[in-house]
């Protein structure tokens, strides 16, 4: 008989065994985990969380408060900007010096900073609770003034590397970034980028700065009383700098040196024989000449200059003896109520002289640079050079008729068309009409193609009517596109400082491209014609002359803008409103006359004014509108010393001009360098630039 199978494993008791939850599952194999592991384990997770956390401030400080930063100015430096003939232009930026080491200090100067600022310097770790608790104290029970418990590391915190509103969360990175100074630097280093750092009121930043501008003594020769007075400015720098407010500074001292006593510093009987700072200010008046370029320059010559401690000087391309010239020509100008600006620079693009307008104290806006207006039959300069590129030249014809077709219809101002003529003598005369033709005939973007390699980059209108110049742009663009035309290559690209050297690949770079002989043989005739005996005869020199004036529509800019004798200026007058200058002013009038008397001294070429009937003369405009009043149809002239030349069809009259007699024996002759007789032909006192 076989007995029955028994089970290995008895089952317990059901009282024995654990109630457990319906759906639970079998019970674990593993033994529970017992407390004090547990325990060691979540203090594990704790401590590499913080250390995590720590990495992560360490890595922000790191990027947002590097040490590097803490040695150099916290404002722009001074900066004097010096013409090429080393006198002094501008003087810009704080006023700041050499930083200070403490060690060669008297003690008495961090002794006094210490004693208003934070007593317990050398005793905390960047944070001082103790102080903050006697400043909230104080704050608490007084009815007047409050004091703040910010440590000078916590100072040199928000002074170098924060903005300084109170919000938490700047307080926050505030104390965060102190911790950071004080385990990364000794307490004299602090204390040394401190006292290099913190303003002085008049513009001045840190304590060499501040000793040499109100004492002037090195801070290494202060005495108590004058210690106590930089010492005490920090409060209010601005309203008690001892320049503008003596009194407040002397007792803001007294309240410092008494501070010096209860810290412990001085005796009471040291501190009641102290004598009052006195003050030994030396302020160098500032240059009132060259301002504008001054502006205009800084941020190049401030970018060169560096980011250091003490005063730059910056030499600039500016001649001094030029932009006084600039100054007088725009200062004697009949330019009633209109603004004016002028820009000159040799064909390489190096600024001579710079104007923005009448009265830098009045107005710092810098009308050569910062305004755009419209430059006017100026703008030609590039439909030509296009119609040169596509194979024309100055013998060509073209139609100055009125345009009867299309929905642009620009007309020449007065009305008055000459026909079928040349484009030498269309350039001459600033025919609208045919700078329109021109345009449709090589195409829009031909010309602007032009414009953009002479350096214009101001946007441009992509119609017709950019054949007159109704696209903005700056003064400084429209000299440089002439400056190319006189350098024979392109682009020329303005600039007030001496170019520093270049490396081959950036050489390479910014390598120019040469005209054509042939373009800028032909570009040059058009420019002489337009300058001598077309709308600009004006500005005429002795010198070889050329250049081009622009006059916009009802006259609210004019402009002229030429080269002569290795200079090329740009004129410009109008009103700010861009309201209309009164009496029809043009281009050919007030700007080629400044142009004219601002040229003529700085090339060193003494030419009188012109006599005034004739200033704004305009012989091409004054013979074609007599031919076409006559009824004498298509006809072209030449004009010299000895007569005049009128082609009519294939047919050629000449007008010879009386020669003077011969001087008899032993008379003496003309002087050398005398110029020739200047011929006046009558004109129509209307005939001007053209208008758009």
């Amino acid at each position: 008989m076989t007995e029955a199978m028994k089970d290995p494993l008895p089952i317990p008791e059901p009282e024995t065994l654990p109630p457990r939850a319906f759906g639970a599952g079998p019970p674990s194999a593993f033994a529970p985990p017992r407390p004090w592991k547990r325990r060691v384990q979540i203090g594990g997770w704790v401590v590499a969380a913080l250390l995590a956390l720590l990495m992560i401030v360490i890595a922000w400080l790191a990027v947002t408060a590097p040490m590097s930063r803490s040695l150099k100015p916290i404002a722009p430096p001074s900066i004097s900007l010096m013409s090429a003939d080393s006198h002094l232009i501008a003087r810009r930026g704080a006023i700041i010096d050499r930083p200070v080491t403490v060690a060669a200090l008297p003690k008495h100067v961090p002794q006094a900073f210490m004693a208003i600022e934070d007593r317990r310097f050398y005793n905390h770790w960047g944070i001082d609770p103790r102080g903050i608790a006697r400043a909230a104290w104080h704050n608490l029970w007084s009815s007047g003034s409050s004091q703040g418990g910010s440590t000078i590391t916590q100072q040199l915190a928000k002074g170098v590397f924060l903005s300084s509103d109170r919000t938490f969360g700047r307080k926050a990175r505030e104390a965060l970034i102190a911790f950071w100074l004080e385990a990364w630097l000794t307490k004299d280093q602090i204390m040394e980028r401190y006292l290099s750092n913190v303003y002085f009121g008049d513009n001045v930043y840190g304590l060499r700065a501040a000793s040499l501008h109100y004492f002037n003594r090195q801070p290494e020769r202060l005495t108590i009383p004058q210690a106590a007075m930089l010492a005490g400015l920090l409060k209010a720098p601005s309203r008690l700098a001892p320049t503008a407010n003596l009194k407040g500074a002397r007792e803001r001292a007294a309240l410092v040196t008494q501070a010096m006593v209860e810290a412990g510093y001085i005796s009471q009987a040291q501190r009641n024989a102290l004598p009052p700072a006195r003050l030994n200010v030396h302020e160098a008046p500032d240059p009132t000449s060259g301002t504008y370029f001054a502006d205009w320059v800084l941020p190049q010559a401030r970018d060169r200059a560096g980011a250091v401690y003490g005063a730059q000087n910056v030499t600039t391309t500016l001649d001094w003896r030029i932009q006084r010239l600039a100054e007088a020509a725009i200062r004697r100008a009949p330019l009633g109520k209109a603004e004016a600006a002028l820009v000159a620079m040799k064909p390489d693009g190096s600024v001579v002289a710079m104007v923005g307008g009448k009265d830098y104290g009045k107005s710092a806006f810098n009308r050569a640079v910062q305004a755009k207006r419209q430059p006017g039959s100026t703008f030609k300069l590039f439909v030509y050079l296009a119609a040169f590129r596509a194979g024309m030249t100055p013998d060509d014809f073209i139609e100055d008729t009125p345009i009867t077709t299309g929905t642009y219809r620009p007309a020449n101002h007065g009305g008055k068309y000459r026909g079928r003529i040349t484009l030498r003598q269309a350039f001459a005369a600033s025919s609208n009409v045919a700078a329109v033709r021109l345009t449709q005939k090589i195409g829009v973007d031909n010309v602007i193609k032009v414009a953009r390699d002479l350096g214009v980059t101001a946007p441009l209108t992509e119609d017709l009517s950019l054949a007159l110049g109704t696209s903005e742009i700056p003064l400084v663009e429209l000299t440089e596109a002439y400056a190319a035309v006189a350098a024979g290559a392109y682009p020329v690209l303005a600039h007030g400082l001496p170019p520093e050297e270049q490396g081959w690949f950036d050489r390479l770079l910014s390598r120019r491209k040469a005209f054509s002989d042939d373009q800028l043989e032909m570009i040059r005739d058009l420019l002489s014609s337009a300058a001598n005996r077309g709308t600009g005869s004006a500005a005429a020199l002795r010198t070889s002359t050329f250049g081009k004036t622009g006059t916009t529509q009802d006259s609210r800019d004019a402009i002229f803008v030429g080269y002569a004798g290795g200079l090329v200026t740009a004129v410009w007058i109008g009103n700010d409103d861009n309201t209309p200058l009164p009496g029809g002013a043009a281009g050919g009038g007030v700007p080629a006359r400044i142009w004219r008397n601002f040229m003529a001294g700085a090339i060193n070429e003494p030419v009188e004014d012109a006599p005034e009937e004739t200033k704004d003369s305009d012989l091409v405009n004054a013979i074609a509108n007599v031919a076409t009043e006559a009824g004498l149809g298509n006809m072209s002239v030449g004009l010299d010393t000895q007569g005049v030349t009128v082609n009519i069809g294939n047919g050629q009259l000449r007008l010879p001009i009386d020669q003077p007699p011969e001087p008899p024996p032993g008379a003496p002759g003309p002087q050398p360098g005398t110029p020739p007789p200047r011929i006046v032909v009558p004109t129509d006192p209307a005939a001007s630039d053209q208008r758009p």
